[in-house]
């Protein structure tokens, strides 16, 4: 029987998609099969924004028609047949995943308190608890008072109690910033007992409307400008409808500007403010009126090669501005920040263990991908340390940059012009302001990197000039920040080859005392468990010693990310079936793995087979304590152990995060040059808990030496003769 929570509220507009999406992005992190349903959807004829959104997360995986029970048109001519619909389509949901996030009613139709009755009739009859959503917001937009939203409450409580529906929690959503507090206080005292109170503060960026949700309000079309940029959010709006030296002093970040049609020297003095640094960077520029633009002045706009969306309506100055401001923004599919900014709220405000203790979820007993994914996500947010991102003239740096800082992954710098990133960030609507800018030709950042170049590269004949040069190369300057210190671990080569990314690593960096080599794992995220496969990346043909150097350096990696230790040495017979000298070099290799690790369950030669199958396993290798239960692979040469990752990747649909660099110093980490944003993120949070397990090892070591070096004093002799 799967787990399942209901969320409602009573009112419209409290952000019940908020919640729902951000609590079912912590329940992926806890069940494999996750469910949503919508009891009451939309019409046939409009699709439901909320579910399809959530229907989009990757954990769940359902068809929209299977996720709905019924439409509004069948709650109003039969309520009683609509829920035993509502009940019928819910089971064939929940008999297919172990846990189903369900989502009430929009309040479209029917007003409140009756709408909340229906809902909670709904949680009752299908075995759910209720996560209640109370908006801190009244319908002018005003905060509400703490008395207000307990006041709120009771009608709410009354309508749930009288259908007999559990409540598991409270959320006060879109609640006043500055007293979250006092709100939790004041709705604490109302609900009594031990049923936890969350309050979640208004973030405007929410709800303000995209300029594709605006360009569809306003019955526009796009006459000039990237197509791409219309999901950016327009944070507010600027009637143009003043002389050009007024207009300029108005303008607002991340605005729509309404300009009227005719008005080109209006139009030419805000797409000239917009490109200029010394202005705001607006989100679109609206023409109202449905006039034509004169050939010399579309002929100087495309001079200009600007990627602000230009919009042209028919509508009038009043009828336009009125329409932009009614139009609210959703919480969709196609919003990264919000998104982000959704997720991030939840996390920040919502204490994910006490609710999920509350909902008394079954711990997981498989690992999938998403899981792991978040996993590292949560170990990276921990404790943040502090990476540098080299290419940031890259949109999925930036993207990927706006998503770790507003979840708290991790402290960024950022190289680059600072004031080139910073201003396509803002263009794509993205939030970067918590990161650093670098520029790599800093010349204080430069002067310092060149000396310490000079000194690390005088046995090779280095010179101050070429020194000077060669820190300005993005990968060479990362490299030189953690180096110093000045950043904990460094993560490139979404447009740089794995060749230019590492090099400087091995020249600055450099390997642990007790690695002779460095070397790669990827971490294959099976259907139920995580895997690391080592080296796939950067070895041709390792020696025994180095073979045995990678095993023993891939399996501190497993044991950094929660994996199991066991090691399979692996080569093309098992035991003592073969011989030849590749057969050789891998037994060798697993003897000095046991000499130098004897705490480590290492065997080998073994076949792939072997390793997996816990039947061929046993007849091959019997009374191994890994065959059959490998959790380490590692890979006689770059040929078996790169072909067997993509093969197991596209044959098996595992997800392969990686290469993860290992047995240098300090965490250095490639990316592939056809890297998502997602692949960004994950590498980032991995080399953000490398670098953890390095300031831990440091801070053991100091330790260790502030106690060896401590003064010891001689026992008191209590004896005659002292």
């Amino acid at each position: 029987m799967a787990q399942n929570i209901y969320i409602t509220s009573i009112e419209g507009h409290a952000g019940k998609s908020t919640v729902a999406l951000g609590l079912l992005d912590t329940l992926s992190r806890e069940a494999k099969r996750l469910g949503v349903f919508r009891p009451v959807a939309r019409t046939s004829n409009e699709r439901d924004y909320v579910l399809e959104m959530l229907l989009a997360h990757d954990a769940v995986n359902l068809n929209y028609d299977d996720a709905v029970g019924v439409g509004y048109d069948d709650v109003h001519a039969d309520p009683e047949a609509a829920l035993s619909r509502i009940v019928e389509r819910f089971k064939a949901v929940e008999a297919q995943c172990d846990v189903v996030v369900i989502v009430g009613s929009d309040y479209t139709d029917v007003g409140s308190p009756t709408e909340l009755s229906y809902n909670a009739r709904v949680a009752a009859n299908l075995g759910a608890p209720v996560l209640l959503v109370l908006g801190g917001q009244s319908e002018d937009g005003e905060s509400r008072s703490p008395d207000a939203l307990a006041q709120v409450y009771a009608i709410a409580h009354q309508e749930l109690d009288a259908a007999h529906a559990q409540l598991v929690g409270v959320i006060v959503n879109r609640s006043d910033p500055d007293h979250l507090a006092d709100v939790i206080a004041g709705v604490s005292a109302a609900v009594g007992g031990d049923t936890p109170v969350w309050a979640i503060p208004e973030d405007p960026f929410l709800i303000a409307p995209s300029l594709a949700a605006l360009l569809a309000a306003v019955e526009g079309e796009l006459l000039k400008g990237d197509s791409d940029l219309l999901l950016r959010e327009a944070l507010g709006v600027v009637v143009a409808g003043m002389t050009m030296e007024n207009v300029l002093t108005r303008l607002i970040e991340g605005s729509v500007v309404v300009v009227a049609g005719d008005r080109s020297d209006v139009l030419l003095a805000t797409l000239m403010a917009h490109a200029s640094e010394t202005f705001p960077s607006l989100a679109g520029i609206i023409l109202n009126g449905g006039f034509e633009l004169l050939p010399q002045i579309e002929r100087l706009i495309d001079g200009l090669d600007l990627s602000l969306p230009v919009i042209r309506t028919s509508l009038g100055t009043y009828d336009t501005a009125r329409i932009i401001t009614k139009t609210r923004g959703r919480l969709a599919a196609d919003s990264p920040r919000k998104f982000d900014t959704a997720l991030a709220l939840f996390e920040q405000n919502v204490d994910a263990e006490v609710l999920l203790q509350r909902l008394e979820l079954n711990p997981p007993t498989v690992v999938t991908p998403l899981m792991f994914e978040y996993g590292l996500l949560d170990r990276a947010r921990k404790n943040p340390q502090h990476i540098v991102l080299p290419e940031g003239g890259d949109d999925r740096i930036l993207r990927a940059s706006s998503t770790l800082l507003r979840r708290g992954v991790a402290k960024l710098t950022i190289l680059g012009d600072e004031g080139e990133v910073r201003g396509r960030a803002a263009e794509l609507g993205l939030d970067i302001s918590a990161a650093h800018v670098v520029s790599p030709f800093d010349e204080n950042f430069r002067s310092q990197f060149a000396t310490e170049y000079v000194r690390l590269r005088a046995h090779k004949g280095m010179t101050m000039e070429t020194a000077r040069d060669t820190v300005t190369d993005v990968s060479y300057f990362g490299t030189m920040m953690v180096h110093l210190g000045l950043a904990d671990g460094m993560v490139s080569g979404a447009a740089h080859t794995t060749a230019h990314t590492i090099r400087p690593s091995f020249e600055i960096i450099k390997t642990k005392p007790d690695v002779s080599i460095v070397s790669s794992v990827f971490l294959m995220c099976l259907e139920d468990r995580v895997l690391v496969y080592g080296d796939c990346a950067v070895n041709p043909d390792p020696d025994a010693a180095q073979l045995a150097d990678i095993a023993i350096s891939s399996a501190a990696t497993a044991e950094q990310f929660g994996i199991e230790q066991r090691i399979a040495m692996l080569s093309y017979s098992t035991g003592t079936s073969g011989s030849g000298a590749d057969v050789d070099k891998v037994r060798l290799a697993t003897t000095l793995v046991s000499e130098r690790r004897p705490d480590l369950a290492v065997d080998g030669p073994i076949q792939y087979d072997a390793a997996v199958d816990a039947a061929v396993g046993k007849s091959k290798m019997p009374g191994s304590e890994v065959a059959g239960r490998a959790t380490v692979f590692v890979f006689p040469d770059l040929n078996t152990g790169n072909n067997t990752y993509k093969a197991v990747q596209r044959s098996a649909g595992a997800v392969a995060i990686g290469p993860v660099l290992q047995g240098l110093r300090k965490p250095i980490n490639d990316l592939s040059r056809g890297a998502l944003v997602q692949d960004i993120v994950n590498t980032v949070a991995i080399t953000a808990i490398q670098a953890q397990s390095v300031a831990a090892e440091a801070a053991a070591t100091a330790a260790t030496i502030v106690t060896a070096s401590a003064p010891h004093h001689a026992a008191p002799s209590h004896g005659k003769h002292s």
